[in-house]
């Protein structure tokens, strides 16, 4: 025993004694936060972070335990990313684009209006190069970033009137994030961005006119439907993807086995979540007709949908034009688009419409 010195010689003779052997000493258990900008019950998305915490400290015998906070604990919602970048948190579970006013290349990391399904766009960040794009935004705030889970095609919002013109989106003010959120503004409303918890009261207290949150399997469960009846069909994320955020640092104190842990149940949580989202709103759709007889399904007009594509267009110019990285992140996704869009129509598109 002349490796060790003389503490470690009475702790291994202690672990001896006890029956446990040198392993169990040399079982370092390393202990992460993890803050959400969902509440405790805002299901799907809580249980994303909750199983991949479970499936970590399974994978890793107890070596990694990571603790979920959910929003009314440590009460920033949209806070995560400073919490995280700060160190305060370890890791963080959000959606990319709610950073955009921190960083813009963060935007398209989440779902961009008129952009690639849930399939297609997690084949890009797998095998396209948004990874590496992804990579390289976030490594000039030390963090990392994995697709934390997808809502699939979302719904275009609650509104409390009818639209029937471009008209009448003009003075409405309403919760959209990300690039939907800039062409709404283009359009004439006045948009903002409100925690998940506070949606709800904002709307019933008319801070807002309208809302955007999710598909009918969340926001049924949230009520909207009693203040705003008119339910639209969606055009702005057609595959929303959510995030796992990590410190930098603190993923490289971890050993390789639990760096490899932790990626494989980000990603297993993240599938999950999806398959999870996408069966809670087949069974509200499905009961939408008989339970909530008051909820107008509407489809906005094409003249208003027209005028969605132009000032997306006009935007995208825009934003690119003095930002290099944010063109190269939306060309990428504009080709990988064009290309794998051929294979949804073939696969998917022309199955459902013989099929209907």
């Amino acid at each position: 025993m002349k490796m060790f010195g003389k503490s470690t010689k009475l702790l291994l003779a202690a672990a001896l004694i006890a029956g446990l052997g040198t392993e169990a000493l040399a079982k370092k258990v390393y202990k992460w936060k993890l803050a959400t900008t969902w509440g405790p019950t805002l299901h799907p998305f809580i249980d994303a972070p909750t199983k991949m915490a479970k499936m970590v400290e399974e994978m890793s015998d107890g070596r990694l335990i990571i603790r979920v906070d959910a929003a009314n604990k440590h009460k920033a919602p949209l806070g995560v990313f400073d919490m995280v970048k700060g160190g305060q948190y370890e890791m963080g579970h959000s959606a990319s684009y709610y950073w955009k006013g921190k960083d813009i290349n963060t935007l398209p990391f989440s779902t961009m209006p008129f952009g690639m399904t849930t399939p297609e766009q997690y084949s890009w960040f797998y095998y396209g190069g948004g990874m590496e794009l992804m990579e390289k935004v976030y490594k000039k705030h030390n963090l990392l970033s994995f697709p934390g889970g997808s809502s699939g095609n979302q719904m275009g919002g609650w509104f409390r009137k009818e639209i029937k013109t471009v008209d009448d989106l003009k003075g409405l003010k309403m919760r959209i994030p990300g690039f939907a959120g800039e062409i709404m503004a283009k359009l004439g409303l006045t948009v903002t961005n409100i925690a998940p918890g506070e949606l709800y009261t904002s709307l019933e207290r008319g801070t807002i006119d309208a809302l955007e949150w999710v598909g009918p399997g969340m926001d049924i469960n949230m009520g909207f439907h009693k203040i705003a009846p008119y339910y639209y069909t969606g055009w702005h994320e057609p595959g929303l993807d959510l995030q796992f955020l990590i410190n930098e640092k603190a993923f490289e104190k971890l050993p390789k086995d639990l760096q490899e842990i932790l990626v494989v149940a980000m990603k297993a949580s993240a599938f999950d979540m999806y398959l999870q989202n996408y069966h809670m709103s087949a069974e509200a759709w499905a009961s939408i007709e008989k339970d909530y007889p008051n909820i107008k399904i509407e489809t906005f007009p094409k003249a208003v949908m027209d005028a969605m594509k132009k000032a997306n267009t006009e935007l995208r110019k825009e934003m690119t034009a003095n930002d290099p990285l944010l063109k190269e992140i939306l060309d990428s996704q504009e080709a990988y688009q064009k290309k794998v869009r051929k294979w949804t129509e073939m696969s998917d598109y022309i199955y459902l419409k013989d099929n209907l």
